[in-house]
């Protein structure tokens, strides 16, 4: 299916290795020049290197913390006129809520909710003028389904996932739609990381971990960045135009519910 998108400018971030890295290949197969951010410059080239190879396409690396107001102006300056916005970045690490102290919890709702409320700030106003936009934010299912651990990350998403609601309402008269999508259990480096965390706790193997997470799913497998990204990329299709203030749940069934 071609999405009508070829030649628009795509700034997808966090998107050295993972989620966003699917994002942004899929958007460059739809002929998006693509901005990629990361923090770890090796990573980063990496991909970059393995985009170029595959699409031909422009792919500007920033190498900056999306969180930061130095990491955000990088971003900005390097396509201050982008048609897509790609929000991702990594949640506060697992921690039971007696835990966390007040410095974690505001780095985790800055992290999590107030970043992708300055970006989206920063750029829908151009994409309103020029009658096309697409933000689409990269929450989780935690947002729906509460997940041990991931207290901080859940409620900062579903913040964002509030105050987005009234907002994408705003604009969509201006041909800027505003989705998320709610990652369920995706074959991530973060999910792997989970596996040793539970193998430790529980002294299985980690093979036994993943095995016994992924029969609790539905479909029988974990999800993957290529797919999730395609789903991103209908989301900023000109397909996708009467789509606006949804959470899409990617999680292979998971979520037990009908609505």
């Amino acid at each position: 299916m071609d999405l009508g998108i070829a030649g628009r400018k795509a700034i997808v971030c966090a998107s050295s290795r993972g989620l966003g890295r699917g994002c942004a290949f899929a958007l460059a197969e739809a002929g998006c020049d693509v901005v990629l951010n990361g923090r770890n410059e090796e990573t980063l080239a990496k991909t970059a290197a393995d985009l170029k190879a595959r699409f031909n396409v422009g792919v500007i690396s920033i190498a900056a913390d999306v969180s930061t107001s130095d990491g955000q102006k990088a971003l900005l300056d390097a396509c201050p006129d982008a048609d897509i916005l790609v929000n991702n970045n990594g949640g506060p690490p697992r921690k039971d809520y007696t835990e966390l102290t007040r410095e974690a919890m505001l780095d985790g709702v800055v992290q999590n909710m107030v970043t992708p409320i300055e970006l989206i700030q920063a750029l829908v106003p151009g994409m309103q003028a020029r009658g096309f936009g697409r933000v689409v934010n990269i929450t989780s299912m935690s947002v729906r389904m509460p997940i041990e651990g991931l207290d901080l990350s859940s409620g900062a998403r579903a913040g964002l996932t509030a105050f987005l609601a009234g907002v994408c309402r705003q604009i969509a008269g201006s041909g800027v739609t505003i989705n998320n999508i709610l990652p369920g259990k995706m074959d991530t480096d973060r999910l792997r990381g989970g596996f040793e965390r539970a193998a430790q706790m529980s002294g299985k193997s980690i093979e036994d971990v993943r095995k016994a997470q992924a029969a609790e799913i539905p479909m029988g497998r974990f999800g993957n960045p290529e797919e999730f990204g395609q789903t991103c990329a209908f989301l900023c299709s000109v397909h996708a135009g009467y789509i606006t203030g949804q959470n899409i749940l990617l999680d292979g069934g998971l979520y037990p519910a009908a609505f």
